[in-house]
């Protein structure tokens, strides 16, 4: 990781080298590093060229630098690219500095919607890439906020951690010229890079094959286990053909049947159903007995190769826990590299984590504040009569993130009266005492999505945002309310519709 020092002469080589070049391209390698291709004619010579600019925010190697060529991208565009693609297409970058006398690096954009700063931050396992508005806001971040810091979530002020007097340290690389720092800086990295991105192969690798393999276990266990229900198969069998052939004899409502079996010249007793007819006894005795034996021929089938992949995803744990005790080199990168490309493996690699493929909104017809915001909290949105909008919550969680991290200001909350609904908010824009028409508009809604919603009447409570409170522990949804006041709603059915009418697309 670069020290201040380092840091503050990046900076300054960053304006000299590419202050006032154009953004061509936007990419990402990975979910660590952003690379921006700028485009600048060198002030003396009037001739042009492209240039790549790193951000790495992996915490051991975290870095600006300059890179010769393009790394390949991934697959689909993460959310931070996408965003700055669509808004800082073709901006200009205007200059470099650091924020705050700490390491953090700040570029400086000018677009057509107005300037921005991406601001690299190097602390360690706190490091990350924010992109921020004029108002320093944060609209995207290269890693997710919860990772780093989580008080800079997208749609919060940008602030600096406020730490102890950081430490300059030194500049490693002050033997290099200007012209070539910043990829002297990458030529640096890259050997550490590299054999970080071997450790963490063989790390990725040990953690999925472990975890497939205890699966394994588990599978051939179950298989066992379904094939161990033979017994129970072969008896149903015999007690829905001894009651198929007494079924004249058994009373309905009776619990049981005794029966005699003549081929074992033995009495047998058949539990029955007293709330079935001995014809639906037999008949659920019978599918009981068919259901089982496809369990059985299936698991039959199942059981070797099940047996097989345990024993070969075992053997695999073997070898890579040797590789991983074995020195550092060449062939032991290699002899990863070639499990992780088994496709079955690669298969355990690539499995999504749910908590993490939480994908953004599309920014399209958001405003700000909602880019990014993932989708399952994103609020539904109306226009009142006055062109305000109103905000509604979805879900238990989608009402407390519409509640207590999207709704600021002088915006107001409503929520009914002893019934459980959706929160509400109306969107004032700062207005101290927003027009009545949308009051009402927003207490209408309030009352359709609760449980009052056929109701002639309602009583309505209307609060200022600032006296909502989410209290620790509390479940989802719920929040506690001071002041504020009540609107004794008598509902209109045209301003309903006019307002359903006004629904603003996600």
């Amino acid at each position: 990781m670069l020290s201040l020092r380092e840091l503050e002469r990046a900076a300054r080589v960053l304006t000299d080298e590419f202050g006032g070049g154009r953004i061509e391209r936007w990419m990402q390698p990975d979910a660590e590093r952003l690379v921006l291709t700028v485009y600048r004619r060198d002030p003396a010579s009037g001739a042009g060229g492209k240039r790549h600019v790193l951000l790495s925010a992996a915490p051991e190697v975290a870095r600006v630098s300059a890179l010769a060529k393009l790394p390949p991208a991934t697959a689909q565009p993460p959310a931070l690219t996408s965003y700055l693609r669509k808004h800082l297409s073709r901006a200009r970058l205007l200059r470099a500095r650091i924020r705050d006398g700490d390491r953090q690096l700040a570029l400086r954009f000018e677009s057509r919607e107005g300037d921005f700063e991406l601001v690299l931050c190097l602390f360690g396992r706190r490091s990350n890439v924010y992109l921020l508005d004029a108002e320093d806001v944060v609209r995207a971040a290269l890693r997710p906020a919860r990772d780093t810091r989580p008080e800079l979530a997208v749609g919060e002020k940008f602030r600096s951690p406020g730490r102890t007097v950081p430490v300059a340290g030194e500049d490693r690389f002050a033997d290099t010229e200007d012209s070539g720092y910043l990829a002297a800086v990458e030529f640096h990295y890259a050997g550490e890079e590299e054999e970080r991105g071997s450790d963490d192969l063989a790390r990725r690798l040990l953690k999925a094959i472990r975890k497939e393999a205890k699966n394994a276990e588990r599978r051939l266990a179950r298989v066992e286990s379904e094939l161990a229900e033979t017994d129970e198969v072969n008896d149903l069998q015999r007690r829905g053909e001894l009651l198929k052939s007494s079924l004249a004899k058994v009373e309905t409502g009776a619990a049981e049947v005794t029966v005699r079996d003549y081929a074992k010249d033995e009495d047998v007793v058949i539990p029955l159903d007293p709330t079935k007819s001995p014809k639906a006894n037999m008949e659920a005795i019978f599918k009981r007995y068919h259901k089982l034996l496809r369990r059985l021929t299936k698991a039959g089938g199942q059981l070797d190769a099940a047996r097989e992949w345990r024993d070969e995803i075992v053997a695999l744990q073997q070898r890579v826990t040797g590789l991983v005790d074995s020195p550092a080199g060449e062939e032991v990168r290699s002899a990863l590299e070639e499990v992780a490309a088994r496709p079955e493996i690669a298969r355990l690699l690539d499995r999504p984590v749910p908590e993490r493929r939480d994908e953004p909104a599309a920014t399209s017809k958001l405003p700000p504040l909602l880019q990014n915001v993932p989708r399952r909290l994103l609020p539904r949105r109306y226009k009142s009569r006055d062109d305000l909008e109103i905000w509604v919550g979805r879900s238990d969680e989608a009402n407390d993130h519409l509640s207590t991290r999207l709704a600021r200001g002088k915006d107001l909350f409503f929520h009914l009266d002893g019934a459980p609904g959706s929160h509400v908010i109306l969107r004032t824009e700062g207005r101290p005492d927003p027009p009545q028409e949308s009051v009402l508009d927003a207490c209408e809604l309030a009352v359709h999505f609760s449980k009052q919603k056929n109701a002639g009447r309602a009583d309505v409570h209307v609060v200022p945002i600032k006296n909502v409170k989410k209290p620790k522990g509390a479940k989802k949804g719920l929040v506690y309310v001071t002041g504020g006041k009540t609107v004794h709603l008598r509902r209109e059915e045209a301003r309903l519709e006019r307002v359903l009418a006004s629904k603003l697309d996600d």
